[in-house]
């Protein structure tokens, strides 16, 4: 049986585009740990290129987004001693974009640099045919219940990025 990943263990229903495993027309990003880190494979369809064969920058900025929120939203649960993540909302992200990235398979891995209360620094980088192509340094901040994505995990609509 094929290993469940946080996305389908904590939001079954989730249909963020990036990474809710019940949108049909998303990217169903699917996040693992493995060695300390979160890891996704994820391979890109043709149309979502940009020029040539190479994959367009909005999309690889959501992949790494969905994927690094994933990661801080897990870590504030460890630190928590939670048994589930909180609703965490991006609260700011840079993409470096070192070269272009070629469609086809695809590394994303993430780690958390620095929790601070509420808030989770991610460093995430994506690699294309064994090289870093882009990278994600971001802020993840789990949310109050005032606030409107606040059971967006538990109502099962996927995780909020914005």
């Amino acid at each position: 049986m094929e290993k469940e990943s946080l996305q389908e263990r904590y939001s079954p229903s989730g249909v963020c585009f990036g990474c809710g495993p019940a949108n049909g027309h998303g990217l169903r990003i699917r996040s693992f740990l493995e060695g300390g880190k979160v890891v996704a494979r994820w391979t890109p369809s043709p149309y979502h290129h940009a020029f040539g064969e190479f994959l367009n920058g909005g999309i690889i900025s959501t992949v790494l987004d969905c994927h690094s929120c994933w990661a801080g939203a897990y870590s504030l649960m460890l630190e928590a001693g939670a048994r589930t993540p909180p609703a965490t909302v991006t609260s700011s992200i840079t993409v470096e974009f070192l070269k272009p990235t070629p469609i086809g398979p695809l590394l994303l891995e993430a780690d958390t640099v620095e929790i601070s209360g509420r808030k989770a620094v991610v460093g995430s980088s994506l690699r294309a045919r064994e090289e870093v192509t882009a990278t994600l340094r971001g802020t993840f901040v789990a949310v109050g219940p005032n606030h409107p994505a606040a059971k967006r995990w538990a109502e099962g609509s996927g995780h909020p990025t914005r």
